[in-house]
């Protein structure tokens, strides 16, 4: 390999590489694309909510994580907002409420998704892969695997504008707040995010880790769809071909 080869990105060409993973996100996932054709069944949007409710209230502990490593007072100044929007305030009920809404805007019942009932194995598995991603690695690299927030705006704007066609069963009251909320509150965390990463990953090799970082990331997201497809769409749910006792 030549010593050009080697050479450090530019903050441009990083950037770059970073986007070019879209790719690989989890709006490009089959279940999502027959989902923003309207072509899931009630089942298979519940189950999609239902086990991303786990997702959601595991946000906030990946991101108390993250903070836990953390011994710089300005970042963890910027980086308790994120906790803040999933776990509310006085002014702002949060993300997690938002979801409990779009749950019961589907036809699930609130003390459903708290119970996790309709959790699957893999999702959790994945999930919680995650947290303890979070826990043990640099605060700096927990930090920026969450830079799939590049690519969330666009599937958040999906639903908003084709949901209420494509599915007027689900109540446009209570189901569409969680993602009008994230568009703004995404667009705010990349940045942040986006300016630690360029900041930190300083060498090729640095650069190249960041990129299975982010790629880690979106496995995570990947593979909980995948299993949402089996149950769903497969109609294979764990332990299908087991005979119930």
């Amino acid at each position: 390999m030549s010593s050009t080869e080697k050479q450090p990105w530019s903050r441009e060409e990083f950037e770059a590489k970073l986007r070019e993973k879209s790719r690989f996100y989890h709006r490009n996932h089959e279940f999502h694309i027959l989902m923003n054709e309207g072509k899931l069944d009630k089942e298979a949007v519940q189950g999609w909510v239902a086990n991303r409710f786990y997702y959601q209230v595991a946000i906030p502990v990946k991101d108390a994580a993250i903070m836990s490593n953390c011994w710089d007072r300005e970042v963890r100044r910027h980086w308790i907002q994120r906790i803040i929007d999933h776990d509310g305030n006085e002014g702002d009920s949060g993300g997690i409420e938002a979801w409990l809404e779009l749950g019961e805007a589907v036809g699930l019942p609130r003390e459903e998704l708290l119970s996790h009932k309709h959790l699957l194995p893999g999702v959790k598995f994945a999930i919680d892969a995650y947290i303890n991603f979070a826990k043990q690695e640099p605060w700096q690299v927990s930090a920026s695997s969450s830079l799939t927030e590049l690519f969330a705006p666009t599937i958040h704007q999906d639903r908003i504008d084709n949901w209420p066609d494509l599915y007027p069963w689900i109540d446009q009251k209570k189901g569409y707040r969680y993602f009008t909320k994230r568009l703004t509150e995404a667009r705010r965390d990349v940045e942040r995010g986006l300016e630690i990463t360029l900041d930190y990953y300083k060498t090729r090799q640095e650069q190249e880790r960041m990129l299975d970082v982010l790629q880690f990331k979106l496995d995570i997201l990947w593979t909980m769809v995948d299993c949402m497809w089996l149950a769903y769409i497969a109609k294979k749910p764990p332990y299908h071909n087991i005979p119930q006792a």
